[in-house]
This record gives C-alpha cells, sequence and structure tokens, in this order.
C-alpha cells in the first residue's frame, strides 16, 4: 500500500513539475522591435506565435477577415513623431496593428483604440491609418512570428514562409 501512495504521490509531484514548466514558457511570448528609421523612433509590441507545422495563411489565420496580426492581445506600435506608412502620413502615438490578410495583399490597419484583446472590440470607426501592402514569399520559413527592421525604411513582419514589407519614414 506505501508503494502505491509513494507512486501516486511522486506522479503528482511530475505532473505539477510539467505544468510549472510548461507555464513558464509561454507558447505565444511577448516580444518588442524597437528601431530608428530616419530618426523616427518605432516600438512594436507583440505577442509572437510559433508556426508548429500549421497551416497559416488560408488556414490558422483566414483570408478576408480581421487578424490581430499576433497572439493575445493586439500588436501595438508607438511612432514618437509623425511618420509616412506606405506614403501615408500617420501621427506619433500608439495604435493597435490589424491585417487583413488576402493571398495578392494585405490591409495593414492603424487603429487608435492601443489596448485591445485580440478582434473582439475593434471598430473600423476609430482606423487612423489602412494602408495596402504586397507579401513576397520568402526562401526560408520563419517559425516564430516577428517584426524586424530589413534597412532604413522599411519594417518585415515575417511568418512562415511569408514576408510583409511595411514602408515607414519621416513625414516629407
Amino acid at each position: 500500500m506505501k508503494a502505491i501512495i509513494k507512486s501516486f504521490l511522486f506522479a503528482a509531484l511530475a505532473l505539477t513539475a510539467t505544468v510549472a514548466i510548461s507555464q513558464d514558457k509561454p507558447k505565444s511570448p511577448p516580444m518588442t522591435m524597437s528601431e530608428s528609421f530616419a530618426g523616427v523612433d518605432v516600438t512594436i509590441d507583440y505577442n509572437a506565435p510559433s508556426a508548429r507545422g500549421r497551416k497559416l495563411w488560408g488556414g490558422l489565420v483566414p483570408y478576408g477577415k480581421v487578424w490581430r496580426t499576433g497572439a493575445n492581445g493586439a500588436t501595438k506600435m508607438t511612432v514618437s513623431s509623425d511618420v509616412e506608412v506606405e506614403g501615408q502620413m500617420l501621427k506619433a502615438g500608439t495604435y493597435s496593428v490589424f491585417t487583413i490578410p488576402s493571398e495578392e495583399s494585405w490591409t495593414v490597419i492603424f487603429n487608435k483604440v492601443a489596448d485591445q484583446w485580440g478582434t473582439g472590440k475593434y471598430a473600423e470607426s476609430e482606423d487612423a491609418l489602412r494602408v495596402e501592402v504586397t507579401p513576397v514569399m520568402a526562401d526560408e520559413s520563419t517559425e516564430v512570428m516577428t517584426f524586424m527592421k530589413a534597412d532604413d525604411s522599411t519594417i518585415h513582419f515575417a511568418w512562415g514562409k511569408l514576408k510583409l514589407p511595411i514602408n515607414v519614414g519621416p513625414v516629407k
């Protein structure tokens, strides 16, 4: 009987340790990109999901629907001064970033309500700016969703074999 109780306690302890370890490492950890683009500081805060072998585009992320562009809370972008995004002006401030993916082009949305969870309370009437961007297929796959500075005027959103180049720069 003592052996059964010891086995049960050992199993319960192992399960508790496993749960604690898995809780320490979230599936979509918080990430930050903070870069300067020709004197404009841009910070993007997001939760980065992993592909984990899933079909991303047209699967996990449906085409034609507003997506929070990450996991958990909506991705947020802060710009230190007025900036041009794809040639259109966006005022200095903090915005939630949503996208509407399609196979040919993506709509990138900067919404004035910065703190949102998912898309549940997203309202198009609060959009500060919408721009169209053409995705490109990458040679190599990016496992963990990433925002990165590609050059002095381009942010790359990358996940799976897709890259979305978003042009940013000072107001001309």
